[in-house]
């Protein structure tokens, strides 16, 4: 078993790296199909999650201005992929978002078609290097808690 530190994990990291902004960007571009931005996508999928978010809880999850956000939203929601109930937040004041079985099937068919494309380059690789890659799953797991 190999331990890396110091130097070796530098090492490593800057091989991992581009390699996971690659297929970042390849996977990505799968979105476009769909006429939707990856960011909408991972917006959905984060609503979908927590019903009831508001805008600007949503802008501070993802790190963005709240005024961008709303505009996001407003995409998302002219598009029929989300829509606003003031019942859905915890503070009654506010309107939260929710997203609509039409922004669920959305989000299910970008995956399918990223995953699809991801299987179909897995299984061009010799049977070690899938193996590696197995490997790999759990400890690029662990790497994102």
């Amino acid at each position: 078993m190999l331990d890396l530190t110091g130097n070796e994990s530098i090492d490593l990291a800057a091989q991992l790296r581009p390699a996971i902004l690659r297929l970042n960007r390849l996977l990505r571009r799968e979105t476009q199909a769909f006429g939707v931005s990856p960011l909408m996508v991972m917006l959905l999928s984060t609503i979908d999650k927590e019903p009831g978010i508001g805008v600007n809880d949503l802008a501070n999850r993802e790190n963005m201005r709240a005024a961008s956000m709303s505009s996001h939203v407003k995409q998302l929601e002219a598009a029929g992929y989300i829509q606003r109930d003031q019942t859905l937040h915890t503070d009654k004041r506010r309107v939260g978002l929710a997203v609509t079985p039409e922004g669920r099937r959305l989000v299910a068919e970008v995956r399918k078609r990223r995953t699809d494309w991801l299987a179909g380059r897995i299984a061009k690789l010799d049977p070690d290097d899938r193996e590696a890659l197995g490997r790999a799953a759990r400890a690029l797991q662990h790497l994102g808690e």
